[in-house]
């Protein structure tokens, strides 16, 4: 996650025919509140459940799950709980996030490290305590702005995960056939697909395109489910 401020992603509309929202992830307050409003939905929770069943595929290289952007622990919580083979590791540049996730994670940090990185810096890869055999995001490379920042995490993704690894990232897109624009950091699947291919990528694929809406979208609408195999 990247520091911003704007709209609740959950529940804000849209905006002047513009999509967005920005944060304030180092200030605690707002993060307890945003925590809050972001508790999960039951489309939410799909997306955790298509993240689970990728993540514990037998042939998955390793059973470290790395997760970018670990957030409040929602997703994190939900796995430790429904795997119990995996250790998880938690990128996140945000102390007060961490707070959160302790929290919520709970009894289950015995099988948890959490690590402080910030993805704009490339480097990102070297802080992880062991090597992943997946690296798992939810609603957070869109923070990072724009195109270029989510190809550079692609590139070190690919990088970091080996042979057999998988990378599930489930962010907020612009769909097809809006009228509205968006910041930066949400485009279209298709871009995606391009971005991870140049980042080695074979067959990058779509699972889910949830909570559509083109006619009049929130900011807590459109994330799809990105799946790549290493």
């Amino acid at each position: 996650m990247v520091d911003r401020h704007e709209v609740d992603e959950r529940k804000g509309p849209a905006v002047s025919g513009y999509v967005g929202a920005k944060h304030e992830f180092h200030d605690a307050e707002y993060v307890r509140g945003w925590a809050e409003r972001f508790a999960p939905t039951a489309p939410r929770v799909r997306l955790f459940d298509l993240v689970l069943e990728q993540i514990s595929k037998p042939q998955v290289a390793a059973k470290h799950v790395v997760e970018l952007g670990i957030g409040p622990g929602y997703m994190a919580r939900h796995i430790l709980e429904r795997n119990r083979e995996v250790s998880y590791e938690g990128v996140d540049f945000s102390e007060a996030m961490f707070a959160i996730a302790r929290h919520t994670i709970g009894d289950l940090m015995a099988r948890v490290t959490l690590t402080t990185a910030d993805l704009f810096d490339n480097s990102w890869p070297a802080k992880l305590s062991e090597r992943p055999g997946a690296i798992i995001s939810t609603w957070a490379l869109h923070d990072l702005g724009g195109q270029q920042a989510v190809a550079d995490v692609y590139k070190r993704c690919f990088e970091a995960l080996p042979p057999g690894g998988v990378l599930v990232n489930g962010d907020f897109i612009k769909p097809d056939g809006t009228a509205f624009d968006y910041e930066a950091g949400r485009f279209s699947i298709d871009r995606h697909f391009e971005l991870l291919k140049a980042a080695g990528f074979a067959e990058p694929q779509c699972l889910a395109h949830l909570e559509p809406n083109t006619e009049n979208p929130t900011a807590g609408e459109n994330y799809a489910c990105l799946v790549a195999l290493r």
